[in-house]
């Protein structure tokens, strides 16, 4: 097959675009690798403080040059946000674990602990859950608290009454006021910023203050409602002096998650979890409410279980770049071995590029061996003997040349030699044959 063989100068160019193409390739892979994942979170409260917590984190993923970026999407209240990520509009949101469809959902990391408080004004005679039969109940984010009324509705017996009534947070003191409402149920973080905004629903003075109720029932409600758990409020929380509760108080807590899609990358959660608990302490001064964040449980038996990406960052098992791509590194040199197999395969059988065979003078003077046995009139040979004389003659001015690659002359003469023997005994046959008669 005749061998192709490509000008230099296109070969120059070829080498340069294969060159640019392998240095794009790669500069695009490192840009792919190192650049920062970007993330949908949904958000929700009644007095938009849950989007300024996270937009205060997305700024300080930005400014740290973090690998994953946050996108804040502010639904207007807990139940929306949840909604949100269930429909899979979103890839990460902020939920209560009493809310929404969570079927989904993988846990990031606890954003704050929402302690549910049934307070009544000063000098009320309530005392119990089960007092409040004939008291109306006012109830702050009632959709949010749905499943929280619900709860407390048939274990206390209330759902007959029709205790509890949804109410906003603008008109809670003149309800208090107008006895529209005899007690109030939230449920909020434990922080200053929280605690004022219940006592500020209270006319207060130094020998007055709200009365907080308990759930006694809690641990038997959290035995059969896993969103909640028994929680012991601290003796004075509400108010030091006289303190306020007199002692520890026991009621409901249920937490505020941020939670993860199951499809999203393990690497990039656990980036995003790595990230949150390293800067919480310092976020403190912008949002005191950081202080809860805290880890989300690692149990198999969690109630919501936390994504493997979160996990590994938790467990101290997260992994690096030569972990993560270890087996993509082990297998490329292969794949690429056997692309260049079949390649160099095709580019032989398209004969492309093959070098010529080049003969030299030993080469030709064997290769007449098979013609001259092969041969059937004298005229043959003579033609025959003519190609030999005219390589000895070529390999002599090689060497008269002083050419390096002119063949030794013994050499030659030991080949033309034999094939002089080979003429002879070929025309001692022809000759011997009947009916061939020789051109001599």
């Amino acid at each position: 097959m005749k061998s192709i063989k490509l000008p230099m100068w296109l070969r120059i160019v070829l080498l340069v675009i294969v060159t640019v193409l392998g240095t794009g390739a790669g500069v695009l892979a490192y840009h792919y690798y190192k650049h920062p994942a970007a993330l949908t979170v949904a958000v929700g409260s009644i007095d938009g403080e849950a989007a300024k917590a996270m937009t205060v984190i997305a700024n300080r993923l930005v400014s740290d040059n973090a690998p994953v970026r946050l996108t804040i999407v502010d639904t207007g209240t807990v139940v929306e946000a949840a909604n949100a990520f269930s429909a899979g509009k979103v890839d990460l949101a902020a939920v209560r674990g009493d809310v929404g469809d969570l079927s989904q959902a993988q846990a990031v990391v606890i954003l704050a602990h929402l302690t549910a408080l049934v307070v009544a004004p000063p000098g009320s005679s309530l005392d119990s859950i089960d007092a409040l039969k004939t008291r109306r109940v006012g109830v702050i984010g009632g959709e949010a608290n749905a499943r929280l009324v619900d709860v407390l509705s048939k274990t206390y017996g209330l759902s007959k009454a029709k205790v509890f009534k949804d109410i906003a947070i603008a008109d809670v003191r003149a309800a208090f006021q107008s006895k529209d409402i005899g007690a109030l149920l939230v449920a909020i973080p434990l922080t200053e910023k929280y605690l004022s905004l219940v006592k500020g629903f209270f006319q207060q003075g130094p020998k007055t203050s709200p009365v907080l109720i308990s759930i006694d029932s809690a641990g038997a409600i959290a035995e059969t409602e896993r969103a909640y758990e028994s929680f012991d409020v601290p003796k004075g929380t509400l108010r030091g002096v006289p303190p306020v509760p007199e002692d520890d108080l026991t009621t409901l807590r249920t937490s505020l998650y941020l939670v993860a899609h199951k499809k999203l990358n393990s690497n990039t959660i656990a980036t995003l979890t790595q990230t949150i608990m390293g800067v919480r302490r310092e976020l403190l001064g912008e949002q005191p409410i950081f202080a809860q964040i805290a880890a989300a449980s690692t149990d198999s038996d969690a109630f919501i279980p936390v994504h493997p990406g979160a996990a590994a960052f938790y467990n101290g098992t997260q992994q690096g770049f030569m972990d993560q791509y270890s087996n993509e590194i082990f297998l490329a040199p292969m794949m690429l071995g056997g692309i260049a197999s079949v390649l160099a395969a095709a580019w032989k059988f398209l004969g492309i590029g093959n070098p010529e065979t080049i003969q030299g003078p030993l080469d030709s003077l064997y290769a007449l061996a098979r013609r001259i046995r092969n041969a059937t009139t004298d005229a043959e040979l003579e033609a025959i003997e003519d190609e030999i004389d005219g390589i000895l003659r070529a390999q002599r001015a090689l060497a008269a040349s002083g050419d390096e690659n002119a063949i030794d002359a013994s050499t030659l003469n030991v080949a033309a030699h034999r094939l002089e023997n080979l003429i002879h005994d070929r025309r001692m046959i022809l000759a011997a044959k009947p009916g061939i008669v020789s051109a001599a």
